[in-house]
C-alpha cells in the first residue's frame, strides 16, 4: 500500500525530497559533458558562451543548469513538474543566473521565438504520448536560434531486455510504451529509427550514441539510453 500512496507526481515529490529509487546527484550528467566537449571540439565556444542561453526540459535538481552556467556562463531556464525538484536546484544554483519554474513540459512553452542557443531533453520526453512530444518538438525549434542545438537522451529500445520485460509485462496505450510499476506513468522507450524520424522535421543529427553497459555476466543489467546531438535546421 505504501508503494501505490507515492505514484505519478507524488513519487517525484517523494524522491527529490527523501530519494531511494534514484542516485539523485549534483553533479552533472557525464553524456552532458561528453555533448560540450564535442560542441567545443567543433565549434570552439560560439554556442557555450555568457551570451548563450538554455533551456532545460524537466531539470531535475538543476546539476546540468548549474555546470553548464558556472563551466561556460550560460544563462538559462529550467522547468520540472516537481516542486521539491525545483526547491532543490534553486539551493544549489546561487551566484549564476539561472531561474526555474514549476511546469509541465506538456504545456506549451511561455517563452519567444529564437531565444534559445541550446535546450535539452534529457530522460523528460519519454513520459510525453506522441502527440504531445510532437507539440513538444515544435515548440523546441520555436524557441532555439537557427543553428541552436537539441541534446536529447532518451531511453533505447534495442536490445534492452529490461526494456522488453517492461513493455511485455505493463503494456501503456501507445504502441513502444509502458506503465512503470513503481513509477505509476506511462514512458515511452524508442528504436533509433523512430526517434530520429520524430526530429527530422525539425532538426539535423550531427552525432548519435548508444549506451552499451546494459548487459553483465550475460544477465539484463542497466538500461540502454541512446543520446543525439541535433541542430535546429
Amino acid at each position: 500500500m505504501k508503494r501505490d500512496k507515492y505514484r505519478g507526481k507524488k513519487f517525484w515529490e517523494r524522491e527529490y525530497k527523501r530519494g531511494g529509487h534514484f542516485a539523485l546527484s549534483e553533479r552533472p550528467s557525464e553524456d552532458l559533458v561528453a555533448f560540450t566537449r564535442w560542441l567545443v571540439r567543433e565549434y570552439g565556444q560560439r554556442f557555450l558562451n555568457t551570451t548563450s542561453s538554455v533551456l532545460d526540459l524537466g531539470c531535475g535538481n538543476g546539476r546540468n543548469l548549474v555546470y553548464l552556467a558556472r563551466e561556460f556562463g550560460m544563462r538559462g531556464t529550467g522547468y520540472d513538474t516537481s516542486a521539491e525538484a525545483i526547491g532543490a536546484a534553486q539551493k544549489i544554483s546561487g551566484g549564476v543566473s539561472l531561474t526555474y519554474e514549476v511546469r509541465s513540459i506538456a504545456e506549451p512553452l511561455p517563452l519567444p521565438d529564437a531565444g534559445k542557443t541550446l535546450v535539452l531533453d534529457m530522460m523528460a520526453s519519454h513520459y510525453l504520448p506522441h502527440t504531445a512530444r510532437e507539440a513538444l518538438r515544435t515548440e523546441t525549434a520555436r524557441v532555439l536560434k537557427p543553428g541552436g542545438w537539441l541534446f536529447l537522451k532518451t531511453f533505447l529500445r534495442e536490445e534492452d531486455i529490461h526494456a522488453a520485460r517492461l513493455l511485455r509485462e505493463h503494456p501503456g496505450k501507445e504502441a513502444g510504451s509502458y506503465v512503470h510499476p513503481e513509477i505509476g506513468l506511462e514512458e515511452h522507450v524508442f528504436t533509433e529509427e523512430e526517434l530520429l524520424e520524430e526530429l527530422a522535421p525539425y532538426f539535423t543529427v550531427h552525432k548519435v550514441k548508444k549506451s552499451h553497459r546494459h548487459m553483465k555476466d550475460g544477465r539484463a543489467w542497466k538500461r540502454r539510453s541512446i543520446s543525439v546531438y541535433a541542430q535546429k535546421t
